[in-house]
């Protein structure tokens, strides 16, 4: 759709921006980059003070009034913010149905796999789904063009304390800043000395020998369905990680990304593998630490890749450290875009990286309402490809959660669920105290078979 002569900013488009803008430019009629999350809140509901809250939140949020075009001039996509396209809170009352929470399951699901056009389409939905007498789904949806995983979670914490507010329990707390502040933030950053730096590093770094993968966006097969899994793993573990990466001096994050490397580096594909003991693997970061965009939900994050290397006589111990402060380093440079790296290696128009294996660590607390028990469910995080490992856990390494992604053409389904079954016995193996000072090689290697449970 063209752009009209209107009263409104028209910007361009930021680099990972631009990337979804090309999927869609390809996939039109397939809603490949959906992300959805939906709170389940139970308790004391105040069902007026949470809709105002809702939609308070949401028009501290500027980016969910954002719309696409394509401007005559010169045939590029183009955003503006049309507060006319702000999200409205809707409230469905399903108590009357048979099953209350399958039929908001059934509604939100249907959402997700509608058809969503960037230039048409309403880009985020609120709902506010009645499925009990003291029970409701806050569900939120959006097209991974203007928000990622961490900006979902600003939104919902950003609503929790307007609500405890609205109810008198708390201040208002500060508002979201703007995204075109973050535009602002980020042209300096591209027109100053750092981005001159980060373009050296990652060009060093990624000088040694093996080559990324590369995925054409046009392709039949993308973004197609695959397997997935959802695993609540038991309670000591979580609290077993956190113990190790204490006495270790590693961030548990780190240490978590660094294991299930090693365990992939024994059980991932030769195509994944980069030689004996060598893997990339892809490692999603936030990028908004000392920047703006800390308190600004829209797509932020970055991919980045990690090379892992494991020298089979290298006692554990010292590879974790090692490697955690090698993610220290490169997370140094981590504000250099996946797609400015794509560029640098003269990747062609219409493709990208493709980014398996992907191990990804969501530490983010529940957010809480007040008076009320919540638990937040994740329904759709946009297209995944070849095999992808995410956990999400309290920032505390509690109620620590498994899923795995994976492509059914690449990874069959008995090869997928020996993955969802050994991959947390691997780390509780490699996380007891006698293994730290074994040789790498040994979690990787023939010589340190998977037991059985129990």
């Amino acid at each position: 759709m063209p752009i009209e002569d209107a009263p409104l900013d028209w910007m361009k488009l930021t680099p990972p921006q631009l990337d979804f803008w090309e999927e869609f430019s390809f996939h039109p009629d397939q809603p490949l980059s959906t992300v959805a999350h939906y709170l389940d809140i139970e308790g004391a509901v105040d069902v007026s003070a949470l809709c105002r809250a809702i939609a308070r939140t949401v028009h501290e949020a500027d980016i969910l009034a954002a719309s696409f075009a394509v401007a005559q001039s010169d045939g590029l996509p183009r955003q503006c913010l049309d507060p006319r396209r702000l999200p409205e809170v809707k409230q469905i009352d399903l108590t009357d149905r048979p099953d209350p929470a399958r039929a908001a399951m059934g509604l939100m699901q249907a959402d997700i796999r509608a058809k969503l056009d960037l230039t048409r389409h309403p880009l985020s939905a609120q709902w506010l789904l009645r499925i009990g007498e003291n029970r409701y789904y806050w569900y939120i949806r959006a097209h991974h063009i203007i928000l990622d995983g961490f900006g979902l979670t600003l939104i919902e914490q950003r609503c929790a304390q307007l609500y405890a507010h609205l109810l008198g329990h708390a201040g208002a707390g500060r508002p979201f800043d703007r995204f075109a502040s973050f535009l602002a933030e980020e042209e300096a950053y591209r027109t100053g000395p750092r981005f001159a730096e980060d373009r050296r590093f990652w060009q060093d770094y990624l000088a040694g020998p093996g080559s990324l993968p590369v995925v054409d966006k046009a392709g039949e097969g993308y973004g197609a369905e695959g397997l997935q899994s959802h695993d609540r793993l038991p309670d000591d573990l979580g609290r077993i990680l956190r113990q190790s990466a204490t006495e270790l001096g590693i961030a548990w994050p780190d240490l978590l990304v660094l294991l299930t490397g090693l365990y992939l580096l024994r059980h991932g594909s030769e195509q994944e593998r980069g030689g004996k003991g060598r893997m990339t693997l892809w490692l999603p970061f936030m990028s908004r630490w000392g920047s703006v965009g800390a308190n600004i939900p829209a797509m932020l994050l970055n991919i980045l890749p990690f090379r892992l290397a494991a020298s089979g006589e290298e006692p554990l111990a010292v590879l974790l450290k090692r490697g955690a402060k090698d993610l220290r380093r490169q997370r140094a440079h981590g504000r250099y875009r996946i797609e400015h790296i794509a560029i640098d290696c003269g990747l062609p128009a219409g493709s990208r990286f493709f980014f398996a294996p992907l191990v990804n660590v969501l530490p983010f607390d529940q957010p809480e309402f007040s008076g009320c028990r919540t638990r937040r469910h994740v329904l759709a995080s946009g297209t995944g490809e070849g095999f992808s490992v995410t956990y999400r856990a309290e920032d505390d390494a509690g109620a620590l959660i498994l899923e795995l992604d994976a492509d059914s053409a690449i990874t069959g389904r008995d090869a997928f669920e020996r993955h969802r079954f050994q991959l947390p016995v691997f780390l509780r193996q490699a996380l007891a105290p006698q293994t730290r000072s074994r040789p790498a090689g040994e979690l990787y290697g023939e010589a340190m078979p998977i037991a059985k449970a129990g």
